[in-house]
């Protein structure tokens, strides 16, 4: 049965100490809802946010991570929860069965979807097996098959965020910093205009793209942005979605080459740290998502954006204090009594 597409509601957003989840929160509550801003950090800057529900949590990989959330969920009235941060999708897809009954809404695919876009190995592997262009790349058993004077990225098979990411182009530092990153993966580097595609599939399959080129990236944060159109680029992300059986909110990344190639790097299950691009040129992503999240239909006309439109970013001096004021935070960390 379809909801108000107007109510007011209860959101948990875990990782409101990165942009991504930063700024959803931002834009959740601006659009009425009360957000549960979660985090295993206590100096998280969505803590600061008016009109928050600050809580931290375990980190994902934590074993009281699940009993965590779902006492949160229970105890603070939650309607529905949405991952900021990779590293929460996983065990939060597990317990999809646990929040679907106490009536918590969760919107992910399906969890081999989840899989082939977090572990970006696979995401290689399946967009090959549907004959879409993406960098090559070798596992660490296989780095003498790297050809001389490859430009190479090493990177975590599962990382977010830039951490852990090194650009080399010799064989045998790429060697040496695959002994170094966690669950590493050597890439191929590809060079051209770096851009993301804001996306948000409804339960049909149908896609919503919202394009903006990377102008200046730093630390894996683009920090200046502009949108623009491009047909060939949104029907290759389109296809992308398609490959990897996607669902809800994501994000694309890839490179337009010099010649003219589309070259596909990442997806990611989550929305991303440069959305507020999107709004700001018209595409109403977090209001859409809430309605996909509570199962009403999307309307995507109210996904259609504006070319031309540029955002920057720059890093500002939240909040000072007192460190003892922390434990208002910390006494909440094994969750809610």
């Amino acid at each position: 049965m379809l909801t108000d597409p107007h109510a007011a509601r209860r959101i948990l957003v875990t990782g409101v100490g990165a942009n991504p989840g930063f700024g959803l929160t931002r834009s959740l509550t601006r659009l009425g809802h009360t957000v549960i801003a979660a985090d295993a950090n206590p100096l998280a800057p969505g803590f600061l946010l008016p009109g928050t529900v600050p809580q931290v949590i375990p980190f994902a990989n934590d074993s009281a991570y699940s009993s965590v959330m779902a006492a949160l969920c229970r105890d603070l009235s939650v309607d529905a929860v949405v991952a900021g941060i990779e590293n929460d999708i996983p065990p939060l897809a597990d317990m999809a069965p646990q929040l679907d009954t106490a009536g918590v809404r969760l919107w992910l695919p399906d969890t081999g979807s989840v899989r082939a876009c977090i572990d970006k190995a696979v995401f290689h592997d399946v967009l090959s097996e549907h004959g879409i262009t993406t960098p090559r790349i070798w596992l660490p058993e296989a780095i003498g098959q790297v050809p001389d004077g490859a430009e190479l990225v090493i990177k975590p098979r599962c990382g977010h965020g830039a951490q852990h990411v090194h650009f080399v182009d010799r064989r045998e530092h790429a060697r040496v910093l695959c002994e170094l990153v966690p669950q590493p993966m050597v890439q191929e580097r590809v060079h051209g205009t770096e851009f993301t595609a804001d996306c948000l599939v409804d339960r049909n399959g149908r896609a919503s793209v919202i394009l903006r080129r990377r102008d200046l990236v730093k630390a894996g944060l683009a920090v200046v942005s502009t949108t623009f159109d491009a047909p060939a680029v949104r029907d290759l992300v389109e296809r992308v979605l398609d490959a990897v059986r996607a669902q809800g909110i994501c994000c694309v990344q890839g490179f337009i080459c010099a010649d003219g190639t589309i070259s596909i790097t990442e997806l990611n299950v989550r929305i991303a740290g440069g959305f507020p691009l999107a709004e700001a040129a018209g595409a109403d992503l977090v209001g859409q998502m809430v309605n996909g999240l509570f199962g009403l239909p999307l309307d995507h006309s109210r996904l259609a954006y504006r070319s031309g439109v540029f955002l920057t970013n720059y890093v500002e001096t939240l909040a000072v204090g007192d460190a003892a004021d922390l434990a208002l935070f910390a006494a909440v960390k094994e969750g809610p009594s």
